[in-house]
This record gives structure tokens, C-alpha cells and sequence, in this order.
């Protein structure tokens, strides 16, 4: 039976979770999510917790952070008077915001929280910093 290398492209469903076992996404009942080994469509230490599968199989990885989004980086974490936002936005925490850095690429950026006078911006992925779980299983190799 044929294994998933680097280059293929392969069907599977997914269950990724925390340690605390909060799910954080999964592919749909009937709908196999798609990705091409090697071409970075998925975490790298999903893509290497692929290869090597074959069709049919299931199995549980483990993802370090490091294997994931990174660490979490404190840096990346600014509270902002809310007169230095823009008028059209209305703070929310987990509202999402894109700013273009001075080096002219874009950030996102979420609301991390509240205060009277401020927000809290946080730059870092919602997941970085966190091992995660997830359960695998390879559906087809196209």
C-alpha cells in the first residue's frame, strides 16, 4: 500500500485540539479537507505528522509550538489609546484588525481586551504558544 510523500496531494479529516481538549477546528463530516504535502498549506508538524500515512489510517499528533505558530511573543502585544484607533472601528474583544507596518507588509492584529481608555492589541496567532492535538485520518491519495 502506497504511503503520503512530500508532493502528493491527499484527502483526510481532522480534529485539532488543545490540551485541555477544546477543539479549535475540524473538517466537515463528509467534506475531507485537501492539501498538498511540502507546499506549506498546513502546519509543519501536521504536514510531517502525514507523511508516512497510509489511506485508511488514523492516528493522534502531538504539535510543539515550534511545530506550529510559534512561540507566544510578548512584543507582539501593545495596549493603544482607543482615540489612536480609527473612528469606523468599534472595539470588541476578538475583533480582528490588519495594519500596515511601516516596512509597508500587513499585520493582523486582534483585540485582546478592554479598559476605559485602551485596547489591548495582541499580533500573535491565536494558537501560538500552544502544543496541539490532532486527530488524523488520511482519506485518499490523489
Amino acid at each position: 500500500m502506497s504511503q503520503a510523500k512530500n508532493g502528493d496531494t491527499v484527502k483526510l479529516h481532522f480534529t485539532g485540539r488543545l490540551a485541555n481538549g477544546e477543539v479549535f477546528g475540524k473538517s466537515g463530516e463528509d467534506q475531507p479537507v485537501d492539501l498538498t504535502l511540502g507546499a506549506s498549506e498546513a502546519i509543519p508538524g501536521v504536514e510531517r505528522g502525514i507523511v508516512g500515512m497510509e489511506v485508511g489510517e488514523k492516528k493522534t499528533i502531538t504539535v510543539p509550538p515550534e511545530q506550529a505558530y510559534g512561540p507566544r511573543r510578548e512584543e507582539l502585544v501593545a495596549e493603544v489609546k482607543k482615540s489612536d484607533l480609527p473612528e469606523h472601528i468599534v472595539p470588541a474583544v476578538g475583533k480582528q484588525l490588519r495594519i500596515r507596518r511601516s516596512d509597508g507588509n500587513d499585520m493582523q492584529l486582534f483585540i485582546a481586551d478592554i479598559g476605559e481608555d485602551t485596547v489591548t492589541l495582541d499580533g500573535n496567532h491565536p494558537l501560538a504558544g500552544f502544543t496541539l492535538f490532532f486527530d488524523l485520518e488520511l482519506v485518499e491519495i490523489c
